[in-house]
C-alpha cells in the first residue's frame, strides 16, 4: 500500500542538482519519489510538515564499508596493517552468520542516524547484512567477498557463494547484491575473471580493494611484472560498473587506465591514515581524468566511524594539506562526493544523490538550529555540512519517502535491542583473540 504523500513546507533545500542550487522551497514526496521541488507545493491529500527550521539534504552514499564489523570497533587499534589484518583474520575465521547480522544491524543503524541512506559493502555472510538492510530500511549494495578457494575460510567455493547470494536477493527493493573480489593479494586471474563473468551475467556491480598499500603494489609488481591496475587491465578484467576502494598507490598511467575503462574509486582517507599505509590518494588527479570518486568510511575496525560527515571533513583537510592548495576539494566537491558522485559510482545517478523531481526520495532533515550549523543561511550550509555539522543535527532520515529515523530514533528497529545483540556478539569475538 502506498504511503500518504508528504509536503515539507519552506525548507532550506540542498538540491545537489546540476546547478547545485540551495533554495528555500517546498518539497512534495509521493510514492517514494520527489514530485515537487520549488514554490508552493500542492497539499491535497498530503501530510504537511513545517520545515522552516530544517535543511533537506540528499541521503549520503557510503562507497566502501564492511558494515558487519561494528562489534570489532577498537579491537585492532594502533597496529600496522599487517598486525591489524592478522588480528582481524583470527576473528573472521570464527564469525557466524548470526553475529554478522547482529553487527550489520548496528552498523546500518549508525549510518542511518548520521544521514547515510545507501552504502556499498564487501564482506561474507552477506545474507545477514541483507536482512539487516531489509529490516531497517536502508539501501544496501552488498558485495559477497570472493577470493581463491584455497585461501578462504568460507564453506564452498567463493564464486559459487557469490552467484547464489546474487540469485537469492535479486529483485529486492532495498538490496542490490553484487560480487566483490577481495584484492590482488588473494585473487588469481581465474578468480578475477570469474567474478567479472558473474557480474556480466547477472548485471551487477563489482567492488574490490585496489592499490591500498605500497607493499601490495610492490609485491604484485614483483610477482607479475605489472602494478595492480595495469595487470587487471592486461587480463581483461577492468570495465564499467566497477568500484575500486582506496586507489592510494597509483601513478598517472594507472589513473588514466581506470578512467579509460570507466572504473570508479571509493576514497577512504580516515582508514588509510589510521592504518598508516603511507601516501595520499591522488584524488585531484583522478577527478581531472574523469574518474567518479566517492567517499567511503571503510570499517569501524580501521576508521572507527561510519560517519560521512567526518569523512568529508578529513578528506578535504588531507588533500589541501598534501597539495598546499586550499582550493583542492572545496566544500561543494566534498558534498558531491558524498552524494551525487557516490550515486554515480553505483550507476544510480539517474535516481539517487540529489533532491530533484522524479528521483527517489532518499534524504535527511537537518536541524538548522543545531550549534554546529550556526550561522544557518543558504550561503553557508554546504560548508557546514562538509566541515562542521554534527551527526546529532540529523533529526529525521527518509528512504524512498519512508521515515527510517524520526527525532533521532530508529523507526524500524529498537536501538537498545540492536545494541544488546551486538554487544553479545562482541563478547564472543573479543574472547576469540589474545
Amino acid at each position: 500500500m502506498a504511503s500518504t504523500p508528504t509536503v515539507f513546507r519552506d525548507a532550506l533545500v540542498v538540491t545537489q542538482d546540476a546547478e547545485r542550487r540551495v533554495v528555500r522551497a517546498d518539497v512534495r514526496v509521493e510514492n517514494g519519489r520527489f514530485v515537487h521541488v520549488g514554490e508552493r507545493a500542492p497539499s491535497e491529500g498530503a501530510e504537511v510538515v513545517d520545515a522552516r527550521t530544517f535543511a533537506i539534504v540528499p541521503g549520503f552514499v557510503n562507497a566502501h564499508t564492511h558494515v558487519a564489523m561494528a562489534p570489532l570497533r577498537g579491537l585492532a587499534d594502533d597496529r600496522d596493517l599487517g598486525g591489524f589484518l592478522e588480528r582481524l583474520f583470527a576473528v573472521d575465521a570464527k564469525r557466524t552468520e548470526a553475529d554478522v547480522e547482529a553487527g550489520a544491524l548496528a552498523g546500518v543503524a549508525e549510518m542511518l542516524l548520521s544521514g547515510t541512506t545507501s552504502f556499498l559493502d564487501l564482506y561474507y555472510f552477506e545474507d545477514g547484512v541483507a536482512r539487516a538492510v531489509d529490516a531497517l530500511g536502508a539501501r544496501g549494495f552488498l558485495g559477497w567477498a570472493v577470493l581463491d578457494p584455497e585461501l578462504t575460510t568460507q564453506k564452498g567455493a567463493p564464486l559459487d557463494n557469490a552467484k547464489a547470494f546474487i540469485q537469492r536477493w535479486s529483485g529486492n527493493a532495498r538490496v542490490q547484491p553484487l560480487v566483490a573480489p577481495q584484492g590482488v593479494y588473494v585473487c588469481n586471474e581465474a578468480t578475477w575473471l570469474g567474478a567479472k563473468a558473474i557480474a556480466e551475467t547477472n548485471h551487477t556491480l563489482v567492488h574490490y580493494h585496489l592499490s591500498e598499500t605500497r607493499r601490495e603494489v610492490h609485491e604484485h609488481e614483483k610477482k607479475t611484472g605489472l602494478r595492480p591496475p595495469l595487470w587487471l587491465d592486461k587480463i581483461g578484467f577492468l570495465g564499467p560498473g566497477q568500484v575500486a576502494a582506496h586507489g592510494v598507490w597509483m601513478m598517472r598511467r594507472e589513473i588514466e587506465t581506470l578512467a579509460r575503462r570507466s572504473v570508479g574509486v571509493a576514497h577512504c582517507p580516515s582508514s588509510n591514515m589510521k592504518l598508516a599505509t603511507g601516501g595520499v590518494a591522488p584524488v585531484r588527479e583522478m577527478r581531472e581524468c574523469g574518474i567518479a570518486v566517492g567517499l567511503g568510511t571503510d570499517s569501524v575496525a580501521s576508521n572507527n566511524s561510519l560517519s560521512m560527515l567526518r569523512e568529508m571533513h578529513i578528506a578535504g583537510l588531507l588533500q589541501k594539506h598534501q597539495t598546499w592548495d586550499t582550493s583542492v576539494l572545496p566544500a561543494q566537491v566534498l558534498l558531491d562526493m558524498a552524494t551525487i558522485e557516490g550515486a554515480r559510482l553505483l550507476g544510480r545517478a539517474a535516481d539517487l544523490g540529489s533532491v530533484e523531481v522524479g528521483k527517489r526520495a532518499d534524504f535527511s532533515l537537518v536541524r538548522l538550529d543545531h550549534p554546529t550549523l550556526l550561522p544557518a543561511r543558504p550561503a553557508a550550509i554546504v560548508s557546514h555540512l562538509a566541515y562542521s555539522a554534527s551527526e546529532e543535527a540529523f533529526d529525521s532520515v527518509f528512504v524512498a519517502g519512508e521515515p527510517v529515523v524520526r527525532g533521532r530514533e530508529l523507526v524500524r528497529g529498537s536501538w537498545p535491542e540492536i545494541r544488546s545483540a551486538a554487544e553479545a556478539a562482541a563478547d564472543a569475538l573479543w574472547r576469540a583473540v589474545p
